[in-house]
């Protein structure tokens, strides 16, 4: 596992969530429905999602000495379009994907980053999903036409808020008090209860648990998450490393550029 999790926390699905909202806003995927491969592709939302999502493969810090406060180009007056050069990154980067990437995809792709979860409670659920569906995709291999579902997609994504409005809680420890998995991970590195009872398969697989210090989409507690339960369900063969800041800044993209601080340790791992 290099920069992975073990289940996906509430900042990385907010984060997606937020990329999902400005892709299916634009006219051309809302007008549609998603229908749009006779028309003109959702670029615009598409681009925008990019750069969202772009903000969190990479760190403050690394783009603190990649571009500063630097303009692209200082003569000119400051201006609402990309600007300062963090700008123009990321506009070239939203740019670029757009036309590279079916937005579709990227939709149920990112959804399903989102429903990842190895819990056991989690992973029992999915075996009777996988069991009740286990005639649908026995049509599909059979290239039979399924039914359509009695519910339209409008009524999927009706929004049900809670009874009662959200409320800002005043303290971190009134946080810790009110979930005792946070508490577990971020103070005590001791994994979920549940979690463990998910992951007794792997007990006896050799693992190597990569994290990077300056990942903010898949932060480094995550790896130690699951280093730690491994090793609970009696897992001796967990080698855990945690890249630094001072070996690498370039976030969660470190698995993509860092070829000596990963690829090493992956060479070692591997013998």
């Amino acid at each position: 596992s290099i920069s992975g999790c073990a289940r996906s926390h509430p900042y990385s699905v907010a984060m997606r969530h937020t990329q999902r909202q400005v892709l299916m806003n634009d006219p051309a995927w809302s007008s549609t429905r998603g229908n749009y491969y006779s028309a003109i592709p959702p670029h615009a939302g598409m681009k925008l999602a990019r750069e969202i999502a772009t903000v969190t493969y990479r760190s403050g810090p690394e783009w603190e000495l990649r571009f500063g406060r630097r303009r692209a180009d200082p003569s000119k007056p400051p201006a609402l379009c990309p600007d300062f050069l963090i700008e123009t990154y990321l506009d070239h980067a939203g740019e670029k994907w757009c036309l590279e990437y079916d937005a579709n995809s990227l939709l149920y792709v990112s959804k399903a980053m989102d429903l990842f979860d190895l819990g056991k409670e989690h992973m029992d659920m999915l075996e009777g999903v996988r069991a009740s569906n286990a005639h649908k995709l026995d049509q599909f291999a059979a290239d039979k036409p399924t039914p359509k579902p009695e519910s339209g997609s409008a009524d999927l994504c009706n929004l049900t808020l809670p009874d009662t409005p959200y409320e800002e809680q005043e303290s971190t420890a009134e946080i810790m008090n009110d979930n005792t998995d946070v508490k577990a991970a971020t103070q005590d590195n001791e994994p979920p209860a549940d979690l463990v009872k998910g992951m007794q398969g792997l007990r006896d697989i050799p693992a190597l648990v990569l994290g990077v210090a300056s990942d903010i989409l898949f932060p480094a507690w995550q790896q130690r998450e699951i280093a730690a339960a491994l090793r609970k369900v009696g897992n001796r063969k967990v080698t855990h490393v945690e890249l630094g800041e001072d070996r690498s800044l370039f976030g969660h993209d470190t698995f993509l550029l860092d070829l000596e601080g990963v690829g090493g340790e992956l060479k070692r791992f591997l013998g």
